[in-house]
């Protein structure tokens, strides 16, 4: 990395996050490595403090990026909202009420709106030395992540500070095999509890903003939906537009998310650093004419500074778009000085900085695939583009544009697939269209802000806005419908997603220096992928589990042999965005092809028609199925008016919809070796139940408390 120091820097202070990520306790690691650091400086001192000029040696530069590390380290702790002894998380005791102010923009859902409260002050009863409880408010710190029912009326407002009744609750990890964690997310952004408020538990009483920049953004955003409400009009493209200029989702209809995710434009629709980097090639081509002008260099870094800034404030300074504002805030400045930037230094200066400002910021998935796509694009682009040359200059720039997609989707691919589990299969056709309508859109947008006062020029530019989105969501559409257009349900671990990188690296660094060296290294790692893959197949080719999944207020069993598996649920199947919450990772981490449904709502012949197999028997108050030489058995009902029994032992019986009450239910019905309850009980119910067990010395399982039950039948 000679020549591009801020990389090597970015590196030291990103390796001293990661292993505070993964050793938090062990406080010896920033310690030794700041002693260590220090000694090899020391060390370099004295061995020349008789020199005028001392040289550079490799060993100060070791010294400097192992201080590096442990300033890391350390940044991160100071940065752990966990480690402070007033968070709500060491609370031990229960949390009456507390106050808390809104710190983002509210999001509007479905029924709710989702908000973000700082804790203040919380409210809860102590023991005093005379034996007596006592309430009292005490200052406390968190935040929380509140779900407020739409019956409040109107969206609550950035700034707002609330009287909350009851306590939140801790933010569950995911109870699925594969599932996201959503738990993990929200810990990276220092919130760790979430509460679902009925109107009443909230009070409205003051207005504190924390920060009159981001009320000003808020401002500035609220003011542009309005304005692009007013231009544009059509729900499409409105909401098209609204995702990529404002960063509001909230209207975008989910079969064009899902146009875009298999068109591989998905990321078009959320405010990043590739917005940033759009609007700064627009803005330099269109003032490209003041260069050769007295002081045109610094009018025209004034201007795209203005205007980048401004991008920023109609974001609600969202954080990507910070993030690439003061990327490109950097070469702007470094350009008018007259200094030359290396775009891989650039970007190494610009991840250090974020990571001093959010260490975890170097956890998002955004910030990996943008600085990668980025050191890609600054890497290979230029020789790739160079290799083939036209004609025509049009043509000429689309291929510029199409080597674009090319490097930054290989360089970005692994990861893709390690987070989103599917790949674009038309990335190409769709990419270079896209590109070229968001270098229109953007500035569009911008302008149609920027002259929203303007009589009749403003309804020229809403109405050009209007049908660029319009063609966009064509486009995207189409290509979206193509066959075959997504490669789903592809799984990568963390060592394949390293050794496909290896490959990838192994094989470009080939190509561009022709050295032996990098071809044996590129076949052993394609070697280890290979093996990897091959016994990742083998064992799903036998494998054979049954699975109780959690899924909320529902039923979710998995029967699955090999690459086949057999689903019995209730949930609507018109609700996929549960399905691919919850289950979706699940089998596409089982390696599973085939998928069969059975409706357990339905009843009678037309349930027993949808089986695989005549192995089953379907009573009004239970389902008995035997696979694989097991039985399982789902009781949806016990009352004393049918007293049905099993003469035989049950291996797995599943409790749904509250069909237990009490354990004495299940006497002279049936025996079975594994009880599991799914969460179509109700939670105290199911509490209730599993105390009562443990009294009784009774096993049994519950996938609220507990997660998904998953066990080999071999």
């Amino acid at each position: 990395m000679k020549g591009y120091p801020f990389v090597r820097y970015a590196a030291a202070l990103a390796a001293g996050i990661v292993l505070y990520g993964q050793w938090p306790d062990l406080i010896w690691i920033p310690v030794g490595a700041a002693i260590l650091g220090l000694g090899l400086f020391i060390g370099h001192f004295i061995r020349y403090r008789n020199q005028v000029v001392k040289p550079i040696a490799a060993v100060q530069g070791l010294g400097g990026l192992l201080l590096l590390l442990a300033a890391g380290w350390c940044l991160t702790y100071e940065r752990t909202a966990s480690n402070r002894p007033d968070n709500l998380l060491h609370l031990t005791d229960t949390l009456q009420a507390y106050t808390g102010v809104v710190t983002t923009q509210p999001e509007e859902r479905a029924k709710t709106y989702r908000v973000e409260l700082a804790i203040r002050q919380g409210r809860w009863q102590t023991g005093s030395n005379t034996g007596h409880a006592a309430t009292a408010w005490h200052p406390l710190t968190g935040r929380v992540i509140v779900y407020i029912d739409k019956a409040i009326g109107q969206l609550p407002r950035y700034g707002e500070l609330w009287l909350v009744s009851g306590s939140p609750r801790s933010i569950d990890p995911p109870l699925n095999p594969g599932e996201f964690d959503y738990k993990r997310y929200l810990r990276y952004r220092n919130i760790y509890h979430q509460q679902y408020l009925r109107p009443f538990q909230r009070q409205l009483i003051g207005y504190d903003p924390p920060s009159r920049i981001t009320t000003w953004a808020t401002a500035i955003n609220r003011l542009a939906d309005a304005i692009i409400t007013r231009q544009v009009g059509n729900r499409a493209e409105y909401s098209i537009i609204n995702a990529m200029i404002l960063g509001v989702r909230d209207d975008l209809d989910p079969a064009l998310y899902r146009a875009y995710s298999a068109a591989g434009a998905v990321h078009i629709l959320s405010v990043s650093g590739l917005h940033v980097g759009i609007l700064f090639s627009v803005l330099t081509f269109l003032l490209s004419f003041l260069i050769r002008r007295p002081r045109g260099k610094l009018i025209m870094a004034v201007v795209q500074l203005l205007i980048l800034w401004f991008y920023a404030l109609v974001t609600g300074l969202s954080p990507p778009v910070l993030r690439s504002a003061g990327m490109f805030s950097m070469l702007i400045v470094a350009n008018a000085l007259g200094r030359q930037q290396q775009l891989l230094n650039t970007m190494g200066a610009s991840a250090f900085f974020i990571l001093c400002f959010d260490p975890y910021a170097l956890f998002s998935a955004g910030f990996q695939l943008s600085n990668l796509a980025v050191a890609g694009i600054g890497s290979w682009q230029s020789t790739l583009s160079q290799a083939l040359t036209f004609r025509y200059r049009f043509v000429n720039k689309l291929w510029e544009l199409t080597a674009v997609a090319l490097v930054a989707q290989l360089i970005t691919f692994p990861l893709g697939v390690f987070y989103f589990h599917q790949f674009p299969t038309y990335f190409l056709l769709a990419n270079p269209a896209v590109m070229g309508l968001s270098f229109l859109l953007l500035p569009l947008a911008m302008a149609t802000l920027a002259l929203s006062w303007v009589p009749y020029l403003n309804d020229i530019l809403g109405w050009l806005l209007q049908k660029t989105a319009w063609l966009l969501n064509w486009v995207v559409v189409q290509t979206g419908t193509l066959p075959g257009a997504v490669w789903d349900g592809l799984w990568l671990s963390a060592g394949g997603m390293l050794l496909t990188y290896a490959v990838i690296l192994g094989a470009v660094a080939l190509v561009l220096t022709r050295q032996r060296g990098y071809a044996w290294a590129t076949c052993l790692a394609a070697f280890l992928l290979g093996v990897l893959v091959v016994r990742d197949e083998y064992e799903q080719r036998y494998q054979q589990k049954l699975a109780v999944h959690f899924l909320p207020h529902r039923t979710a069993v998995s029967l699955t042999a090999g690459h086949k598996s057999l689903l019995l649920t209730d949930l609507d199947t018109s609700d996929t965005r549960s399905y691919d919450f919850y289950l979706k990772n699940t089998f596409g981490q089982w390696g599973i092809g085939q998928l069969s449904l059975l409706d357990l709502r339905q009843s009678g012949d037309s349930a027993l028609a949808t089986m695989p197999s005549r192995a089953c028997y379907r009573h009004r108050d239970y389902v008995l199925y035997v696979w694989q030489g097991k039985t399982i058995m789902l009781i949806n009902k016990l009352n004393g008016y049918a007293r049905w029994r099993l003469p035989a032992v049950v291996d797995y019986c599943i409790i749904r919809r509250n069909a237990l009450q009490h354990w004495d239910d299940l006497r002279g019905r049936l025996v079975a070796r594994h009880i599991i309850f799914d969460d179509s009980n109700k939670t105290p119910l199911t509490d209730r139940l599993l105390a009562e067990a443990n009294q009784r010395g009774l096993v049994c399982y519950s996938v609220r408390q507990m997660g998904a039950y998953v066990t080999e039948l071999k």
